[in-house]
């Protein structure tokens, strides 16, 4: 095995060179006049590879780089974005940011925050666990999942098979003397596959991602997966709409999870457009349901130390014994709404909801009669009103037992009432995002069909 050609050869050189350029920006700036400054800076390194039928589709070496330069005049803003980092360039940037400064509009809520509020200790997240293979190395990892996939099935074709291994650094400094920086990889590898019959054609896949390449999924058994879940298709047709529970799958729910984060985020609220401007401190879900962040968690692809304005993460509920108990803010959506940051300018991180019942299978049993949603389709969910419709395919389920895929049908509901009416969440916890959730059981729900 050898190194990539664009892996960096000392990580931690890396890492302090990033910090010592974002404090000379910091320090020209103030010398060029910003009242305030803050910048943020990636690099990022990496090798991506695709097969399709046992032949090589891509070879991708990268390597990005990437500065965001924000200063202030009071509370006039000008930001800007180089990939340039000599001097001169900073120089340039700096002058063209100062700029855009003085002719922007005064916004009373824009500035840095409080200095009092800068993370002082950042714990150790376990985030870099560099991956250094060869580009023959990956090609001959996708080739594996791509066979032992198509030896499932002499009906199944391949629509490609790709293993990426990325690192790099994250660096945000500002004026009041906070840097920040944190090392981290992301290893992926996925497979997607076509099967054909009289029965007409399915595509399916499967994909794994983890910041250690050692916990991915096998290749063989990826491929197998991604094999297993396309056969699983044959024969999909429409359904009969009616009103019935649906399950949504670990995957598919965690989209839901993120449906709330978006309602909940003080964006949406101070812009008064979301369906959940009432919902402080009221029920929002059954009172089993505790949504909280764990940003520390070692490992995990959504943890972080400290967000974008440099505040320090930290474990916290959004949602306890059904109740909404906060919004998502950041120090400046914080500031239009009169509240303290919850330290998530970025987002969240590892968000996660409590479970109340066993793994998928425990979960048909419960529901009984009702659709399996393992795919969705289309962007019809309208945050302010909540209202929720989107395509679907997937299984119907009778006696909790899978009877038939399902393909072609509309889910449709609110995002209110679906929150209440959530039954069960279960413990096949997804985690390969920054959603940390089981299926979902919800009730009450309407199936579009034939």
């Amino acid at each position: 095995m050898t190194d990539t050609p664009n892996s960096p050869n000392d990580p931690q050189e890396m890492q302090r060179n990033l910090e010592q350029r974002v404090a000379f920006i910091l320090d020209a700036a103030s010398k060029q006049g910003a009242s305030a400054c803050e910048v943020v800076v990636s690099q990022n390194t990496g090798l991506s590879v695709g097969v399709r039928q046992g032949e090589v589709e891509t070879v991708e070496f990268n390597r990005d780089q990437g500065f965001g330069i924000t200063l202030y005049l009071g509370n006039r803003k000008g930001t800007v974005s180089t990939s340039d980092t000599s001097d001169a360039a900073i120089t340039s940037s700096i002058e063209a940011a100062l700029a855009i400064a003085r002719h922007a509009s005064e916004d009373p809520y824009a500035g840095l925050a409080d200095a009092e509020l800068m993370a002082t200790s950042l714990p150790e997240l376990d985030l870099y666990h560099p991956w250094n293979q060869s580009a023959e190395a990956l090609i001959e990892r996708a080739l594996q999942s791509e066979s032992a996939a198509l030896d499932m099935d002499p009906r199944l074709t391949s629509d490609g098979a790709n293993v990426s291994t990325q690192e790099g650094c994250r660096v945000y400094g500002n004026s009041h003397g906070f840097i920040g920086s944190s090392l981290g990889t992301r290893h992926s590898a996925s497979a997607v596959m076509i099967v054909s019959s009289d029965q007409g054609m399915q595509r399916d896949y499967w994909y794994g991602v983890d910041r250690v390449a050692a916990q991915l999924q096998s290749p063989e058994a990826l491929g197998r997966k991604a094999a297993e879940r396309a056969l699983a298709r044959l024969g999909a047709g429409p359904i009969k709409t009616a009103k019935v529970p649906v399950l949504f799958a670990a995957d598919q729910a965690a989209g839901l999870l993120g449906n709330l984060v978006g309602a909940i985020a003080g964006g949406a609220v101070y812009r008064k457009s979301t369906f959940l401007l009432d919902a402080l401190g009221a029920p929002v879900f059954p009172d089993w349901v505790n949504v909280d962040e764990r940003p520390h968690l070692p490992r995990a692809l959504g943890s972080a130390a400290f967000d974008s304005d440099g505040l320090a993460t930290r474990n916290q509920f959004f949602v306890q014994h059904g109740l909404l108990r906060s919004w998502v803010l950041s120090t400046y959506s914080g500031r239009k709404l009169g509240l303290p940051s919850t330290a998530n300018a970025g987002g969240v991180n590892n968000l996660h909801i409590s479970s109340n019942a066993g793994d998928l299978t425990a979960l048909l049993a419960e529901m009984g009669t009702g659709l399996l949603v393992t795919e969705m389709m289309g962007q019809g969910v309208n945050g302010v009103t909540g209202d929720y419709s989107r395509g679907a395919g997937g299984f119907w389920v009778e006696n909790g037992q899978i009877k038939h895929p399902v393909k072609e049908v509309t889910i449709a509901g609110n995002l209110r009432d679906m929150f209440r009416q959530l039954r069960c969440v279960g413990s096949d916890v997804e985690r390969r995002g920054n959603y940390l959730t089981g299926s979902w059981l919800v009730d009450g729900m309407t199936v579009g069909g034939a």
